[in-house]
């Protein structure tokens, strides 16, 4: 796939750069968002927590939800990254591996493109168009998630397919799959478009096998043997029924129900953000590859889940190859100027300026900043692998250790006693209508005999048992 250093191609060496540069600036605001307390608990502290005791060779239960982490979205992926953190515990490996697989998923894109019968400068373009899609930038500083690594991944499978490469294609399936259970249905949707449309027949069957087979075993073995319980995202489809063998049948016996809930304002919302970016190069005849992404869209679609309406979250991930893939088809057919080229790119920055949230960083990325250096120390307080009640804000400094809680409106009946150290921030509890739930917490740790104080700054309070 990388052979592209191999003969003349000054485009490639241009790629390069702006990769590398990408890469490096993702990485960077990822890094200072986390450095403002701006990251979660959900979803950094929980990858983080669950690679660190992978890394020691302990179960990785979430303490937050005292879950396995398998039981979450079968991310078997995060086993092979906990061979960093053994090397060296530290959440910026989690910052640099999402902006290496944002970055560098321009290489195989411009393989594909070429494959695809675009030229040089075109294929660059269209890696440049990627880079520039509002949701890459935004997941990207959006704390961590484990299917980012499959973005690349399905380019590469893409490409693998197209060339013929069996063993290839299929090592990046296997590697799709292990990034979230969800993706199986992504898998199984590409197999049926690459060996309907594709003529990619043993391809094309081999994915659609083992992504209706991870599916089954996902939903109906792992997820539930891990977590006691059924998929948690089903809540969100329960008017199609209480399981996956449910929703699947009322998908097709009931269609009414189905439209009622796909022509809403909301949807055409979210449908004109998703193809905004890439309205330039989407035409009917050439949709064919968005089969592949009718899966993911139509959770989408059919959820009142707002997070998986947006350029912010990661439940548009999935469709965007598909989409650049549409572009590229509908590119080759045209065999468009130079010009062009360039409105495209202009058209690109437009719509980053527009719906990119690098403007966070000068508004709400700042709102702590009254309180930062006093987290900062009472952080630096908390002593490794003591059991620890914070802030939610505060919590992925703090989750290399098993037990880890957080003070949330949810934790009203939680009992202090069950922990070494309580570190909280009145002034910022960080979720909705937690503030009440944090003033009573430090109430309770102040009147506690067992607690004494042993920081309090700019209404950040941390308290330690005696």
């Amino acid at each position: 796939m990388l052979n592209l250093m191999k003969g003349k191609d000054s485009n490639f060496f241009l790629l390069w750069i702006i990769t590398g540069t990408s890469t490096i600036i993702l990485f960077a605001c990822a890094s200072l968002r986390h450095f403002l307390f701006q990251s979660n608990a959900l979803d950094l502290g929980w990858f983080d927590q669950a690679i660190f005791l992978i890394s020691r060779g302990n179960p990785p239960i979430v303490s937050f939800v005292d879950n396995h982490i398998l039981g979450d979205h079968a991310a078997f992926i995060l086993y092979p990254l906990a061979l960093l953190y053994v090397i060296y515990p530290n959440i910026h490996w989690l910052f640099a591996i999402q902006a290496i697989a944002f970055g560098f998923g321009t290489v195989p894109l411009y393989r594909l493109a070429q494959k695809s019968g675009l030229q040089k400068n075109w294929a660059l373009t269209i890696s440049e168009v990627y880079l520039l899609y509002p949701l890459v930038f935004n997941l990207n500083i959006f704390d961590f998630h484990s299917e980012v690594i499959a973005l690349p991944i399905l380019f590469w499978a893409i490409l693998e397919a197209k060339s013929n490469n069996f063993w290839r294609f299929f090592l990046a399936i296997i590697i799709i799959l292990s990034c979230k259970a969800v993706l199986s249905l992504t898998v199984a949707a590409m197999g049926l478009w690459l060996f309907l449309f594709e003529k990619k027949r043993l391809c094309g069957s081999v994915a659609l096998g083992l992504g209706i087979f991870w599916l089954l075993i996902t939903t109906q073995v792992i997820i539930p043997q891990f977590s006691g319980d059924k998929v948690a995202a089903l809540g969100r489809y329960s008017f199609l029924g209480d399981s996956v063998g449910e929703i699947i049948k009322n998908l097709f016996l009931n269609p009414g129900i189905i439209f009622s809930k796909i022509f809403t304002l909301a949807n055409l919302e979210y449908l004109i953000l998703l193809v905004l970016p890439v309205i330039w190069g989407l035409s009917f005849i050439h949709l064919t590859p968005m089969v592949a992404a009718i899966p993911q869209l139509g959770l989408n679609l059919l959820t009142d889940y707002q997070p998986q309406k947006d350029l912010v979250h990661q439940y548009s991930l999935p469709i965007l190859p598909f989409l650049l893939l549409s572009n590229i088809y509908t590119l080759a057919a045209r065999k468009k100027t130079i010009k062009y080229r360039t409105k495209i790119i202009i058209w690109s920055l437009i719509t980053f300026l527009v719906l990119a949230k690098y403007s966070y960083f000068g508004s709400k990325y700042l709102e702590q900043l009254d309180t930062l250096l006093a987290m900062k120390q009472g952080v630096k307080l908390v002593p490794p692998q003591v059991k620890v009640l914070t802030s939610p804000q505060i919590a992925p400094h703090l989750t290399h250790r098993p037990i880890v809680k957080l003070g949330i409106k949810e934790a009203e009946s939680i009992d202090i006693n069950n922990f070494d150290y309580i570190l909280l921030n009145i002034r910022h509890p960080s979720w909705p209508k937690s503030k009440k739930t944090v003033i009573d917490l430090v109430k309770k740790s102040k009147e506690n005999s067992n607690f004494i104080s042993i920081y309090e700054q700019d209404n950040v309070f941390l308290f330690k048992q005696n």
